[in-house]
Formats: structure tokens, sequence, C-alpha cells
């Protein structure tokens, strides 16, 4: 089996909207697609003795096996409200699933009974009341960026694989390759449409905005960074930017650059000794920390040695020539200390081609991911442990580190103007491994272990400090929970929310005071 590719942002978590008639979520036939007077399909329930169960029961991480009484594909907001309603009422636990992808069990976990599936709510439209581009959750980036480029020239700063679902990579903040431009897409966040439950157990839709007098502004808030599947089931989010006016849609959101200039140099591992890739890896750390506004990104993807090469890939926010000319500087910087041997090339397709050309995760492989995000690059002993473990094995093809940098528009917003708080990161990285056989625990453990060991110096995970700026909620990893693998003391959800927790425990004990919506790493309710 080949390696399969790097997932940039998040996976579809717990999010979105849909309508009609909830029959069946624990029968042995499955309601019929009917159409109401608007014309809207569904709900569709499907359950294990359906044909369909199998296709619609899917999961993008192998290593879990979900088997709920019925997966309800719901179409319109009454749908969902009517849905969640029974689910409340019937006392079974629902996860919604948007369509993309999900690093841990939160919609696949066995107490998961009822999976609320809203792919097919996936428009994008121009909503003229709000003045803002309106984005169902089931909506996945590649259909986000082609709807809003193609329509009206705009788009957002969001991840680079096609196939996530905006649902949970929105909530959880979103970044991309335009991030040191434009911010996280919550910072064009202007409201969210959600079905949440109050304390009697009755289902609602609320829309929230960021306007200063919206008296639902704090649900608004939740959603800019506070993670998907913790207040409720996202119907849809509003986007426009902060400062944007006027009635024309084409001036309320970014502009993307025409082209998309870009290099990628790759080395031969056999052409690489230790001293060679500790000079790269620390030359590359260190010219970020120096140039942190520069328009040069990048993302150093370290593979494992059995895949044979690792790479530098490189962009720049400029037109040609003055791109090329401001990548060939930066390669040449960071490059010229390791002296190893290398190959480019060069690329400069149209914007939007290279945008929804990204690679794609098929799903289906078991996988385990690790994150977390730096203030500074790696020290030398981190940079000995990497090494270690990229040449550990000869069969690991699915083993990765990506180093990739961050901060620019990032880091211009308060900490707590939003709730995503790693305002202060120069870096996200970001530890995969794939591998064959499910029953193969030695392999998740592998990983485990190198995580630990790179961090070993805070309890074994990136607790916020000078070096580390904490993990993202996007790249989920319930090991952060588990005191066997994070023994700094420090909880979770510090390294998630940082002093943005407290507020987010208020809002859940307001908005699901019933904690209806819950996994591993979901917000507690205040008491």
């Amino acid at each position: 089996m080949g390696k399969l590719p790097r997932r940039r942002v998040l996976r579809g978590t717990v999010v979105a909207g849909g309508a009609a008639a909830l029959t069946g979520l624990g029968g042995t036939a499955a309601a019929r697609p009917g159409k109401n007077r608007a014309g809207v399909p569904g709900p569709v329930t499907v359950v294990p003795a359906d044909p369909r169960y199998a296709s619609m029961n899917k999961t993008y991480n192998g290593r879990f096996t979900p088997r709920p009484d019925a997966v309800r594909a719901v179409y319109s907001a009454e749908q969902v409200i009517q849905a969640v309603d029974e689910a409340v009422r019937t006392g079974k636990r629902i996860a919604v699933r948007s369509g993309g992808h999900c690093y841990e069990d939160f919609v696949t976990h066995p107490d998961v009974k009822i999976v609320l599936d809203v792919s097919e709510m996936n428009e994008v439209s121009f909503d003229p009341e709000h003045q803002a581009f309106a984005v169902e959750s089931g909506a996945t980036l590649g259909q986000v960026y082609k709807s809003l480029y193609y329509g009206w020239g705009v788009t957002v700063p969001g991840g680079s694989c096609p196939s996530v679902g905006a649902g949970g990579h929105i909530a959880g903040g979103g970044y991309g390759s335009l991030s040191l431009r434009d911010g996280m897409v919550v910072d064009h966040l202007y409201g969210v449409d959600v079905v949440v439950v109050d304390k009697n157990g009755k289902a609602r839709r609320v829309v929230a905005t960021r306007r200063a007098d919206d008296p639902h502004r704090d649900l608004w808030w939740a959603h800019t960074g506070g993670g998907g599947g913790n207040f409720g089931v996202v119907l849809r989010y509003l986007l426009r930017s902060p400062g944007a006016r006027g009635k024309d849609p084409a001036t309320l959101l970014p502009t993307p650059p025409a082209t998309a200039p870009g290099l990628a140099v790759t080395w031969q591992w056999a052409d690489v000794g230790e001293r060679a890739f500790t000079t790269l890896v620390r030359d590359h750390g260190t010219w970020h920390e120096r140039h942190p506004r520069s328009p040069v990104s990048s993302s150093l993807a370290l593979g494992h040695r059995a895949g044979g090469q690792f790479q530098l890939l490189v962009g720049a926010d400029a037109p040609q020539p003055e791109a090329a000319r401001l990548m060939d500087a930066y390669v040449k910087d960071v490059t010229a200390g390791a002296g190893a041997p290398s190959t480019t090339a060069r690329s400069d397709q149209p914007w939007l081609t290279a945008t929804l050309g990204a690679e794609t995760y098929a799903g289906g492989t078991p996988a385990k991911s690790k994150a977390g995000f730096l203030r500074r690059r790696w020290s030398d002993r981190q940079i000995a442990v990497v090494h270690k473990y990229l040449n550990d094995g000869d069969q690991r093809w699915g083993a990765s580190v990506h180093v990739t940098s961050f901060g620019g528009a990032i880091n211009t917003v308060a900490p707590d103007a939003t709730a995503f708080p790693h305002r202060d990161a120069l870096f996200s990285v970001s530890y995969d491994l794939y591998w064959e056989d499910p029953a193969n625990k030695e392999e998740i453990n592998w990983i485990r272990r190198f995580y630990q060991e790179v961090y070993a110096d805070t309890g074994g995970v990136p607790v916020p400090g000078d070096a580390n700026s904490g993990a993202y909620v996007n790249y989920p990893d319930a090991d952060l929970a588990d005191p066997k693998w994070n023994t700094s003391g420090i909880p979770w959800h510090t390294l998630y929310y940082r002093d943005n927790y407290p507020r987010l425990q208020q809002i859940k004990a307001r908005w699901d005071p019933g904690n209806v919506f819950h996994h591993a790493l979901s917000v507690r309710p205040k008491a």
C-alpha cells in the first residue's frame, strides 16, 4: 500500500443541519425518502438491516468500527430539530457527521447510537439579510472554495485538503496557505446558525453573530475556535470579514491571489546524514523565528526513511517574478548550512487549480495523529529525537512529521478575541502515522512514544510556555487526556483552549446544559 497523504485540517466532527420526520430510529426498516411541500427530500433513516448501511456508516479512520443503531441523513433545519428532539426524548446519544475527516472516535464511539449525517446540506450562497456568505456545514472545503471563487471571486483562508468538511474545520479555527496574509477562517466568521438543546431537552434554532448588541454573541464566540461537537448542530456559517462594508459581495471576503507560486525541494534520505539533517531543521526554524512577518510560507514535510525522501514545500504571497526571488532567497538561506544534495521543482498554477488539486485523504486506513503549536523552533535535543524515530524501522511508509510556518496575520488578533487562543505560535507541527493492520497496537504506541519523547521536557505534551503554545483542537488527540501519555499535570483543555476554557464552560452551560453534545475532548459544562 502506498503512503496516504497528509491532511491539513480538520476533520468533520460534530456539526451541521437537516429536516423531516424521525421515524424508525431504532427499528429494522429504513424510512423512505420523500419530499415535503418545499421539495426538500428526506429525512432518510438507515439501520443495520438496510443495504445502504455499510456505505452510509462510513469511517475515515480504520482504527474505529462504528455500529450505531441508525444513520440519519437530513436535508433541512426542521429535520435536524426533529432528529435531535427524538434522540433526546429516547435517551440515545447523538453525534453529527459533516462528511469530512476525524482523528478520533467523536462520531464512531460505541456509545453513539444515532449519527446525524448533514453532508447533503452543503449549499454555499450569499445571504442578503445578514450581508454575509452562508456556508452549510455539510459542505467540503473544495465546494466552499469553488463556489466562493466562481460566484464572487473571494475565498476564506482555510485548509489545503479539499475533502475536509467545513462543519468541523471552521468551528475549530481553520487555517491554511493564505492564513499568514488573512488570518484564521474564524477571523472572518460573522455568525453561526445552530440547533441547540435547552434545559428542558427541547431543540431550537438560534442565529448568533459577532454584533456587540447580539444577546447570543457568546454562542458565536464559542464557534470561533471552541471546536465541533460541543454546543449544538451547526446548520450554517455566516462569513464576512471584519471591517468589510457595502453591499457588493465581492468586497466582503478576501480575494485570493491569481496564481499560487511554489517550490518543492526534495532530499533523498540516503544523501543526508544526521548532522546535515539537524542543521537543515535548525536553520528552517531559526529563519522563521527571525522573519515572523515574511510573505514566504513553508512546510517541512519530514517523511520516514522508509519512504526514501523528505521535502521542503515553499510558497510566497507575491506575484511572479517577485515570488520566485523571495522563494529562491529563502531556500538558499535555509539549506546552505546543511550542504546536502537536493532537487528543486517549481510550480505556478492558477490559485483555484492548485487549491482543488491538493491530495485528499481517502480514508479506511488505521491512523493516529498528534500535534502541537511551537512558539520557537525545536531544540537540538528534539531534532535528534525526530531524526531517531524517522530512521526507526524500514516499513513505516506512513510515518511523517510536518512543520508548517504559522503566525503572520494570525498573530495580530488577541488570544481572547476569538476562542482560538494560539495567537503566539510560529509553527504548527503534526505527527502522523498510517499502518495496515488495525490489530497492530505496537504501531500506535510507537507514535505515542515518539511524541512523548519530543516533549519530554514538559511532561510529554506541548505545555504552553516559552517553547510551546499548546495543541490544536482540529487535530484532536485523546491521549492528551490520558495520564499515561500526559504526565505534565496540565489538563488537556489547557493545551487546547488555554485561558479561554472557563468562558467556554460558561457558554456550554448556557447553550447545552444537558451536555447532549459530547465526546472524549468536549467542553464540560461549568456547574
